[in-house]
């Protein structure tokens, strides 16, 4: 529910909405555009998924019966499904349905796979192919013979790599790297078997790649392929985007939007407790491809939430286990696990509490806020009941309800399902109101000019949502080109931000239109 509840975000929700809006306009559906230009940063499986949505809702036509934003986030909705039964599924073969159900219920109840899958981003899909993947293999490892898990290895990881690229042959390459080196004289005794299937493994799976990236070269030419490998060694090398984090960003980032699991999952990821009593192999699997995981994201130089989001099911996997020791009092919460849990929890409450009080109080607390577009941002009119402060406050009632009293599984069973109805209502209710202040301004005009035989461009900033919003439907001069024409073919809009440079505000080809909520509109001349 509430998929619908606000605008897609830049960069990346719009991002992927609009490569499958122009692969429809277009209608070519082998390759990635953005603005109508090749775009080599992602392959296409995530984006077919939304355009195969959009058909089904209509979405870009008269008969659309829901919001485009409920189609582009459709997909990771029902992703989030089958990463819930999967993992019971595979939770049921190896321990028991009890165990299944915690695994599940445990990736639902933590915040950030439950944000994620409300999203529309490529990552759930993704993170889902690669664990298929790798517990394919591992149950291979386990048992040489049952050759059927190759394929199935082979065909999930060649999916993830048409999902995001190659860094998901790279994460199980390297699970199976330390696997053997941990294992290696059982690894030595089978090498030969293990070795041929591995690669085969690899095989199937870049034929997947190759397949798709074969068809683009032929079409694009050998530019493409070297544009997206350049990417990717960028994203290792250098703090892209602006997003060069210290080495432990991702530890506490799974921590914090981990929360509640991370508190009592924390210990068995350290290892404080080394041998598992149940599904020993699968464990050591999970284990392996956790820490494989957050060191390597941990060692890249481009650090970002969703980069660790494959931690989240090793993750929830050991959070079931423990939660399953402690129904059957293998397992003793103690005052450490109640100590991290009030203080992670409580900085949440504060948060979820906080931030409605701020969009309520923004013309007062606006004045203290030193970065000019966010202060004007602020002046934005949203409505607010005065109530959705609430949400957080009840958080932190939840918090310490569960500390003070006598901890137990039920109790915190109990716990864990308010805490997710809590997040529910604070996106469905909070969030679109944030949407308000950072984008709906610049998004309300872009859609005001649906149709409308114009250009319309952002200067001094990079956004997707004028393609997407605005529904551009063909290639056009970019946004510096136009500004600088003496004479443009048709009526040409620019957006700007507040603090754009002063080079661009006074342009002598632009007339101002209007300043709005941060956002600057002009008109060439």
């Amino acid at each position: 529910p509430f998929l619908g509840a606000s605008h897609l975000f830049d960069w990346d929700e719009i991002n992927f909405a609009e490569s499958a809006r122009e692969m429809l306009v277009r209608k070519d559906f082998l390759s990635v555009q953005i603005n109508f230009l090749p775009f080599w940063e992602k392959p296409p499986l995530f984006m077919w998924l939304q355009v195969l949505s959009f058909q089904l809702f209509g979405t870009f036509t008269d008969s659309a019966w829901t919001s485009m934003e409920f189609a582009a986030r459709f997909p990771n909705a029902l992703i989030g499904i089958a990463t819930l039964l999967t993992l019971f599924a595979i939770g049921k073969k190896h321990v028991s349905a009890t165990f299944g159900h915690l695994w599940a219920f445990s990736y639902l109840a933590a915040i950030t796979p439950h944000v994620y899958a409300s999203s529309g981003i490529i990552d759930p899909l993704f993170n889902l192919l690669i664990f298929l993947g790798v517990y394919a293999f591992s149950e291979f490892y386990g048992k040489p013979t049952n050759k059927k898990w190759l394929y199935f290895a082979g065909i999930s990881l060649g999916l993830a790599l048409l999902t995001k690229g190659p860094v998901a042959l790279l994460l199980w390459g390297l699970c199976c790297v330390v696997i053997g080196i941990w294992e290696r004289k059982r690894v030595w005794s089978t090498f030969s078997t293990l070795f041929r299937g591995a690669l085969t493994v690899g095989i199937i799976a870049c034929l997947f790649f190759i397949a798709w990236y074969g068809l683009i070269v032929w079409t694009f030419g050998f530019g493409i392929i070297k544009d997206f490998f350049a990417y990717q060694m960028r994203l290792v090398t250098t703090g892209d985007a602006g997003h060069g984090q210290p080495f432990y960003y991702h530890a506490l980032v799974l921590l914090l939007g981990c929360f509640p699991i991370s508190i009592w999952a924390g210990g068995r990821i350290l290892g404080l407790k080394q041998k598992a009593v149940d599904a020993p192999e699968l464990s050591r699997w999970m284990f392996i491809l956790f820490w494989v995981v957050l060191i390597l994201f941990s060692l890249v130089k481009t650090k970002i939430v969703h980069y660790s989001s494959m931690c989240w099911i090793p993750l929830s996997y050991f959070s079931a286990q423990v939660v399953y020791e402690w129904l059957e009092a293998r397992w003793v919460w103690t005052r450490v696990h109640s100590i991290f849990f009030a203080i992670v929890g409580l900085i949440f409450g504060l948060i979820l509490t906080a931030v409605p009080l701020i969009g309520m109080y923004a013309s007062v607390l606006s004045t203290h806020i030193k970065d000019a577009f966010v202060r004007a941002n602020l002046q934005a009119p949203i409505y607010w009941a005065g109530w959705e402060w609430v949400i957080g406050l009840a958080f932190i009632v939840l918090t310490v309800w569960f500390i003070v009293g006598k901890i137990t599984p039920r109790r915190l069973f109990t716990t864990m399902g308010l805490y997710v109805c809590l997040i529910m209502g604070f996106l469905s209710y909070v969030v679109p109101k944030i949407e308000g202040y950072t984008q709906a301004t610049a998004i309300d005009f872009y859609t005001a000019h649906q149709g409308q035989n114009v250009y319309i461009e952002t200067l001094g900033f990079k956004s997707y949502a004028h393609l997407l919003y605005f529904q551009k439907q063909s290639a056009s001069p970019s946004g510096d080109v136009l500004l600088n024409q003496q004479v443009v073919d048709r009526p040409t809009y620019f957006v700007m931000k507040s603090v754009a440079e002063d080079k661009l505000k006074y342009h002598p080809n632009l007339i101002r239109i209007k300043e709005e909520n941060g956002f600057l509109f002009y008109k060439h001349k």
